[in-house]
Order: C-alpha cells, then structure tokens, then sequence
C-alpha cells in the first residue's frame, strides 16, 4: 500500500440525502399474506364437523413413532380404497387387508375410507366404522389420518405389528 495517501476531509462527496430510516420491508406483504390465508377456506373446515382427524396408538408405540407417523414418514408399501363401498362389502375386504399385509411383513398401510361427504346427517358412517374396527385388531399398532397431499382426514397411515 505504498504510495497512497489519505483522503482530506473536505474533498469527500458529502451523502446527497440523508439514509432511510430502517424498517421491516415485508411487514405489509406478511400482513396481506396472512390475511389471504385466513380468508381461504380450509377443505377441512368446509365439512361441517366430518373433518375430525382420527389418532390412535397402543401404548407400547411412542411419541416418536407417532410423530414420524402423522407426518408420512414411513413408506406406504399397500393401499386399500373402501370409500363408496356399504359396511357389510368394507369390513371383510379390510379384514383381509390387513391380515395379508401382517403376513406379507409391511410395517405401514394406507387405508382410504372417505370423509363421509355423502353421508348427509348420518355423519361419516364408514370412516367411523374403520376407526372402531382398527382399534379392535391386535396386529393394528397405531393409525393416524393422513397429510392432505394422502387423503387429510378421509383416509389414515397404519401401523401394523408383523404377524
């Protein structure tokens, strides 16, 4: 740096204005934002009380395990879709799903039951009948109700112990 010489005082280019006062640059874009956000309606919502989420663990299954679970992180490895079908078609085809899917090994089922949007004032009658008849299976560890991207509330992630 030899040769150089320091600036005088008095030669320096004064600031033509003075700085801005600092201020969050996204504040209104974050308000504006949530405000859209809360005025969209969650699919979930739009049910009239069908869109309760199912959740139910034995309780040899930790919070861990739940957690993993309800985010979709096991691989799904077998599906079944029962919406649409009566409870006397459902029952046994689910029975036999879940049988064969213990036998075969799998660790994580998903099963589409719907969410009772036809059901009218009944409620969702068969999504009601799988979350009883789950709870019931001894091979069933744990089901929760899938992420949206899955199904939401119209179909559930289990978990079953190998047979």
């Amino acid at each position: 740096m030899s040769g150089t010489k320091p600036i005088k005082a008095e030669h320096r280019v004064p600031e033509s204005k003075p700085r801005p006062k600092p201020r969050a640059s996204f504040t209104k874009a974050d308000e504006r934002a949530a405000l859209d956000e809360s005025l969209e309606d969650d699919i979930d919502a739009t049910e009239h009380g069908h869109g309760a989420a199912l959740r139910f663990h034995r309780p040899s299954v930790g919070r861990r395990t739940m957690r993993k679970l309800a985010r979709g992180g096991y691989s799904v490895q077998a599906e079944i879709d029962l919406h649409g079908l009566t409870l006397e078609e459902a029952k046994p085809r689910l029975a036999d799903f879940i049988d064969y899917s213990a036998t075969q090994g799998k660790l994580c089922v998903r099963i589409v039951h719907g969410k009772g949007l036809g059901s009218g004032d009944r409620g969702p009658v068969l999504k009601n009948a799988v979350n009883r008849w789950l709870r019931r299976w001894d091979s069933v560890l744990a089901f929760v109700s899938t992420r949206q991207v899955h199904g939401g509330t119209g179909a559930v992630y289990v978990l079953l112990q190998k047979t």
